[in-house]
């Protein structure tokens, strides 16, 4: 294996030194394609052997090479040990260790202020990486500000911490390390606090917010803070009355407090706190951008194992079901498995038996989206198949009416997981009983291109 790196890298680096475009060269490196307009020629030194591209951050490794700094920290992070181009082993003090090569910096900023004209933009000058003594710093501010309840420079604070973090993965890293996750966790608790008995600004407390989704994954200290009553009832109030970015951020803070490795503790609070399950309903029926839809869904998913019934009485039915008519791949995979999951309680079913399109639209997603996506319909359909209610007779005769049957026993040719194929086996029982005695030869025909056999 590290002789196949090897030669990729040789590979990269021979590209970065032959990667200029043909044509005809005319001076400063600019070339003519062949409509006759001019492209101008990056210098090879100014590539990075990595990506190929400008380089932006250029740094020194400690073998010498000099590398864009976003491209060698993402192949060291990849699990890489050696340079990419002298094949050197790296310690993890080599990785750290990245000198800025400034000479490098200013001759490709000089090289782009007098290509100006071609339409190339002079690169920023980037700011120095975050060290643990000014992260312990900020961290010490925040702390402070929090005490002395001055939200205003705890905002001001957040949104700096936010900047530096987005800058790169050594700043997060340095910030998560450093526990910045648990002090941002602490004002914004402190600040829910203090809005329940005084008029605070909601944009402060978005401010606050923004900055967490930037220092994942949040620690168990952090998450227990931010899984207190207060702090979740103004998660609420922003998911209800916040701005776009600001609910965007709630929805990221509630993923990840309710992630499986977290507290089961965590999960309740989560799930019992008043108009939770509400809101997140509401931001799924009412979407904003697909991102948060499929944000929001995942969130759902580990809250309906304990609060199926909630998520059924608050409309999650009718609004999934609604999603599954057009939606693509990622999305329909997450709304069945949240749509499975409130199949675990009584009313969960009831719905979905009496929903007129739900039958028709489970079926029709079987093999046109993916094997998880079958699987999760023959689950939703087994379940309301068993579960006996005064819709049961409607659904049996629609599934039968939109060509289950005909599906079903194509799943069991093409091959199934077993616990897919013992649904299986038991839903077409279920349907041949209900046939009995009834004709039903209206059967949607069955495309079977594209499906093969695992």
């Amino acid at each position: 294996m590290p002789s196949f790196k090897w030669k990729s890298s040789r590979r990269i680096a021979a590209a970065a030194v032959v990667g200029i475009s043909g044509g005809n060269k005319g001076k400063r490196g600019e070339e003519k394609n062949n409509n006759g307009t001019i492209d101008v020629s990056i210098p090879l030194h100014f590539r990075c052997p990595i990506s190929l591209d400008l380089m932006k951050d250029p740094v020194i490794l400690s073998t010498g090479i000099t590398y864009d700094r976003s491209s060698i920290e993402e192949w060291v992070d990849n699990g890489n040990t050696r340079c990419p181009v002298t094949n050197q082993v790296l310690s993890s003090s080599n990785c750290n260790d990245l000198t800025s090569n400034i000479t490098t910096r200013k001759m490709i900023q000089e090289w782009c202020v007098a290509n100006r004209s071609y339409g190339i933009e002079r690169i920023p000058t980037p700011r120095n990486p975050i060290t643990s003594a000014i992260a312990a710093e900020m961290l010490a501010e925040m702390v402070l500000a929090s005490k002395m309840d001055d939200f205003e420079k705890c905002g001001r604070l957040a949104v700096k911490i936010k900047d530096s973090a987005k800058e790169n993965k050594r700043n997060r890293s340095c910030m998560v390390s450093n526990g910045m996750g648990c002090a941002l966790a602490t004002a914004f608790q402190i600040l829910a606090d203090s809005a329940s008995s005084t008029s605070i600004d909601l944009n402060v407390m978005e401010d606050i917010l923004s900055a967490l989704p930037e220092i994942l994954p949040l620690d168990k200290e952090a998450c227990s803070v931010l899984a207190s009553g207060e702090s979740l009832r103004s998660l609420v109030t922003i998911l209800k009355q916040g701005s776009l970015a600001g609910r965007f951020n709630a929805v990221l803070v509630l993923r990840e407090l309710t992630r499986p490795e977290k507290t089961s503790n965590i999960v309740t609070f989560v799930s019992k706190t008043e108009g939770l399950i509400e809101s997140i309903v509401d931001l799924v029926k009412n979407p904003i951008s697909p991102t948060m839809t499929k944000s929001t869904l995942f969130t759902s998913f580990f809250l309906v194992e304990i609060a199926a019934s909630k998520f059924a009485k608050a409309g999650m039915v009718d609004v999934l079901i609604n999603l599954l008519v057009n939606s693509d791949k990622s999305t329909t995979e997450k709304a069945l498995e949240v749509l499975d999951g409130i199949c675990n309680c009584e009313m969960g079913i009831d719905l979905v038996q009496s929903h007129a399109l739900a039958v028709a639209v489970l079926v029709k997603k079987m093999f046109r989206v993916s094997d998880i996506a079958t699987d999760l319909v023959v689950s939703v359909l087994w379940k309301i198949s068993k579960t006996h209610g005064s819709d049961l007779e409607r659904c049996l005769s629609e599934a039968l009416r939109v060509g289950a049957f005909q599906k079903l026993l194509l799943l069991l040719q093409v091959g199934c997981g077993e616990n897919t194929k013992r649904k299986v086996t038991e839903l077409m029982k279920i349907l041949n009983t209900h046939n009995h005695n009834r004709n039903f030869d209206c059967m949607d025909s069955v495309d079977l291109r594209g499906i093969k056999r695992p």
